[in-house]
Formats: C-alpha cells, sequence, structure tokens
C-alpha cells in the first residue's frame, strides 16, 4: 500500500545526532528517562519540520502552534521562540544538513518524581527533544494515490483537544488501526456531529466543480500545510471552503486529497471502495504548493 509518509531509506540516519535538552547524542545513545512525562503519560506536545534547499518550511506557524499547545496544556516552555529555533538550526548544523529533512520536535512537561499523571510531581524543566532524520518523499506516491476508509473512531474534544499536536496521539493511533485491518492507507474520521473532519495524520479536502472544501477545522488539526493549501487558493482565485459537509458530498466530490508536513499533497484514489481520479485541481495546487516551497 501507498503512505503519506513512504520515504527512501538512508543509512545516514543510522548515525545521526539528537538534540536532548542542550546536548547531543548519537543516535544509538540518545535516552530519556522512564520518569519522562512524555514516555509515562504522553503529556507534551511536538512538530513536524521540514527543512527544504537549506529553507524550513513555515518555521514560524510549526513553533507558533507548539506554544500555542502547551499553552492550552498549562504547560510553560522554558525556551523562547527564539531560542527553540536556534536549537533547531544548531541540530541541522551538527548533523551537516541542508535538505530532505524531517524534524521530530518534541516538549514533554519533564521528568516526574513519581508516575503519577499531576503535573505537581514534575521535577524539573521540560524536556526538549530533537530528532532529525534524513526523509525524501517518495515521489511515486502522488502518482499511484492513497486509500482511504471511513472509521469508527470519532475526531472529538469530549477526551482530548482535537486542535493541539499532543504527544498522546491514542485517537489518532486508534483510526490507524481501523484503517490497516480494513486494508486501506488511511482512516477518514468524523465529528461528534457525524460531519467529516480530517485523516488520522493528515488533513483532508474535497473537490467539487471548481470548487475546493475541507472542514470547518473545529474538530481536526490546526494543520500548517492545510493552512497553506488554503491561502494559495484565496490567492489563486480558486474557491475554498471551510465547512460542514457529510460523507455522501465526499461519494459525490469529483477529487479528493490529503495534506501533511512530510507528505505535501497527495491525491486519494479510492474512499470506502469508491474510486477517484487524480484530476487537474489536485494537480494545479500540487504545483503552486511545491513553486510556493522553491521560493525564496
Amino acid at each position: 500500500m501507498a503512505s503519506t509518509h513512504d520515504y527512501i531509506a538512508d543509512k545516514r540516519n543510522d548515525d545521526i545526532f539528537i538534540y536532548i535538552n542542550g546536548d547531543f547524542f548519537i543516535r544509538s545513545e540518545a535516552k530519556i528517562s522512564v520518569f519522562d512525562s512524555g514516555f509515562l503519560l504522553g503529556d507534551g506536545v511536538w512538530e513536524g519540520i521540514r527543512l527544504h534547499n537549506n529553507k524550513l518550511i513555515h518555521l514560524n506557524d510549526h513553533i507558533n502552534r507548539l506554544f500555542e499547545g502547551a499553552m492550552l496544556i498549562a504547560m510553560k516552555i522554558h525556551l523562547s521562540k527564539n531560542e527553540l529555533k536556534e536549537a533547531i538550526w544548531q541540530t541541522l548544523k551538527k548533523n551537516n544538513m541542508q535538505s530532505d529533512t524531517h524534524i521530530r520536535l518534541i516538549v514533554s512537561r519533564g521528568i516526574k518524581s513519581t508516575p503519577y499523571q499531576h503535573p505537581k510531581v514534575t521535577v524539573g524543566k521540560p524536556t526538549v527533544v530533537i530528532i532529525p532524520e534524513y526523509k525524501k518523499p517518495n515521489s511515486e506516491v502522488f502518482d499511484i494515490g492513497i486509500r482511504l476508509a471511513s472509521v469508527n473512531t470519532k475526531r472529538d474534544s469530549a477526551v482530548q483537544n482535537p486542535r493541539i499536536n499532543s504527544l498522546s496521539k491514542m485517537n489518532c493511533i486508534s483510526a490507524c488501526i481501523e484503517a490497516d485491518k480494513l486494508g486501506v492507507d488511511e482512516g477518514l474520521m468524523f465529528d461528534p456531529r457525524g460531519f467529516v473532519s480530517t485523516c488520522n495524520s493528515t488533513n483532508f479536502f474535497i473537490v467539487k466543480g471548481l470548487e475546493v472544501w475541507t472542514s470547518s477545522g473545529e474538530f481536526c488539526l490546526n494543520g500548517v500545510t492545510r493552512g497553506s493549501v488554503i491561502k494559495l487558493c484565496k490567492n489563486n482565485n480558486i474557491k475554498i471552503f471551510e465547512k460542514n459537509f457529510g460523507i455522501k458530498d465526499v461519494y459525490n466530490a469529483d477529487e479528493a486529497f490529503v495534506t501533511g508536513t512530510f507528505s505535501g499533497l497527495i491525491p486519494v484514489v479510492e474512499i470506502d471502495s469508491i474510486k477517484f481520479k487524480i484530476g487537474n485541481m489536485t494537480r494545479v495546487l500540487s504545483k503552486l504548493y511545491h513553486e510556493d516551497l522553491n521560493k525564496d
């Protein structure tokens, strides 16, 4: 099966240096405490950031979202936004990386004095980890497209804020497991009212005629690439709607695609066994997206 996260394997990743709280460790020696909040409880936030031609794509948007997520879970990051950006650049310099790199930036609440959820048993500062890997997306995925299926796992705010990039990904993992059992690449998730919300690891769009639709955004991650595509539509006089719509609208759409930091824009060729062609709008938006990436 194709995947939005398919990449070309690179042996250089065996010897990368990983940033942990200001120090660098070779991959095989990079470790955190078993008492870390992220390990024990999934308590923290993260971002995936792409390095392309010595440019960190939408870096400010990613850092802003990280700090917003931390604020919503009452976690104070001890580094400033600029200090965190500098740490990312230091990590890239340490690894001599210039392009085709994916960075996982992780901030957990820090070390616990005992395995318990309350923030009061956290001792010290948050744990900051930066994992850079050589990851060039597999370009064949765009030509193949991906397959989706509706899943029962809901995208709901009753248990967890769906707009936070939380270390606790159980909601998305549950949808991913469902999709895997159905033999497809990703699960199409619905909000509590039954409207289409998102996929388990990407944001979802449909094309109807000359219009592009995506969810209202209330129950999906505030995707940086999603926002970029919305902006590209507006700047190029393409009608874009953030709205509630149902599965019947999806079945009757002309095209469908997903977006994500690593994958960019990927066509969807099947949803619940209904076939879709890789249409002109998807190709146009993909071209605009890649042109935007290569701007100075």
